[in-house]
């Protein structure tokens, strides 16, 4: 049995290994173990997303914390940094979250959040990890008459909701203003459409109809095109795509055109940066970010940095640097200012405001950044070797980059929740862009295609 924990949880196809339920109860028995203390209950938020192996996981997850004397909430379906924020602002232990984010129904994964808010650090991950792998856990139960119980919370949307509301502007009014919404037929599908009502907007929505089997199906984040053309029919000034699990955000302007997660943090960042609330004038992205969100920082003065892909790293990065604003340009944004984890509906809200405090349209503020070409391929592949290691791949990197020179680069990395490779290429133009890449993509396919 490998390690557990990627870069954002565990994760893997539901019903099987690690995605199982006896994975799941001895989650639930490792996280309210090395929570306990002393008398005290060790008391953890549990929800979940739309997906149908939700109900599974979160049973399992249930009969482990309270096998091991802890007391879980059952949220039901709420966004991820919804559950975060519940788990902060009730004081609890914990809170565990049942989603796979943006992948498909058939996976589904189990992410952790301690109880200030942030997800756990890799030393308690690797805490929980040797307990489930040592087989240890069975002894350290407690008699019955210390075994938990559940309590079933009803009133946490309309507590996510005030929250996400009094992060709005309170002297900016979305009152008229029509705004589509593509919820993913994921966790956002009540709570998003809520707030927004509340706030005034004219509100079209889409794929906010979950059955536990089409969440993220050609919807949501990651594939925008229905939300483009119900921005066009509807006129909507904005289009809002949220992921399964809402903790993403990518927007579609009045013309039907995809902004990126790039694009989004920089306006946000100039509003901030104009309003004296950049602190340290600082934003912070990852490696895969548009060499072009490093220009524009560059031309409205402040500064960028790059941290490793994920967003956790970006976290420890903006924790340590002193940032407010970061994320990735997949649209996992944080705004540390108001929360402690990436949120899709609130990223949206500080997008509206942005829109709404400049009189601009989203087409012209997603100007202030020009995006270099770039394409991201992505390969399936059956084993994870050093890319370095692989002496094809490194001289097809090696020739790119001297033909690209200081006009474009290469990134080429492992998905760290799924078995594919990501063959990323900036360049000059489209054309050249294109044709690296795909060339790249072809020969990391034939390298790691095949099991070693």
């Amino acid at each position: 049995m490998g390690k557990l924990f990627g870069t954002d949880g565990i994760r893997g196809e539901a019903n099987r290994y690690p995605m199982d339920a006896a994975m799941a109860f001895a989650v639930g028995q490792a996280v309210t173990y090395i929570l306990k203390k002393k008398n005290h209950t060790t008391r953890i938020i549990l929800g979940k997303d739309t997906r149908v192996s939700g109900y599974m996981i979160e049973s399992a997850l249930e009969s482990g914390i309270t096998s091991m004397g802890g007391v879980p909430y059952l949220v039901g379906v709420l966004p991820t940094p919804g559950i975060a924020y519940i788990a902060e602002s009730m004081r609890a232990d914990a809170g565990i979250v049942i989603s796979a984010s943006h992948n498909p129904f058939q996976d589904n994964g189990i992410k952790i959040f301690s109880g200030n808010g942030f997800k756990l650090s890799d030393a308690q991950e690797e805490e929980i990890e040797k307990l489930i792998l040592g087989g240890k856990l069975p002894e350290l139960v407690p008699p019955p008459r210390e075994m938990g119980h559940a309590y079933r919370l009803s009133d946490v949307h309309g507590r996510y909701i005030v929250f996400l509301k009094n992060t709005f502007p309170r002297m900016l009014s979305m009152e008229g203003m029509k705004i589509a919404m593509d919820a993913a037929n994921g966790a956002t599908y009540t709570v998003a459409p809520e707030a927004y009502t509340e706030l005034g907007a004219d509100l079209t929505l889409i794929h906010n109809t979950p059955d536990g089997l089409n969440i993220n199906d050609r919807c949501g984040s990651q594939h925008t095109d229905d939300l483009k053309k119900t921005v066009l029919a509807s006129g909507a000034a904005i289009g809002l795509a949220f992921d399964g699990d809402g903790d993403r955000l990518i927007a579609v302007d009045e013309k039907g055109n995809e902004i990126t997660g790039d694009q989004i943090l920089l306006i946000c960042a100039r509003m901030l940066k104009e309003e004296g609330k950049l602190k340290n004038d600082l934003l912070v992205s990852t490696i895969m970010s548009n060499l072009g969100l490093t220009l524009a920082c560059k031309k409205y003065g402040f500064r960028h940095h790059a941290s490793r892909v994920g967003d956790r790293y970006v976290l420890e990065d903006m924790r340590r640097m002193g940032a407010v604003i970061g994320g990735e340009q997949s649209g996992h944004m944080i705004f540390l200012d108001h929360h402690t984890t990436g949120d899709g509906i609130l990223t949206s809200l500080q997008l509206v405001a942005a829109m709404l405090k400049s009189g601009r349209p989203l087409s012209e503020l997603a100007r202030l950044m020009d995006v270099l070409p770039q394409k991201l391929i992505n390969v399936d592949v059956q084993r994870k070797p050093d890319i370095a290691a692989v002496p094809e791949i490194a001289e097809a990197v090696k020739q790119a980059e001297a033909e690209l020179k200081e006009q474009g680069r290469v990134l080429i990395r492992y998905s760290g929740t799924q078995n594919m490779c990501r063959v990323m290429v900036e360049g000059p133009t489209k054309e050249i862009t294109e044709k690296h890449c795909r060339e790249l993509a072809d020969i990391v396919k034939k390298a790691l295609s095949c099991a070693s």
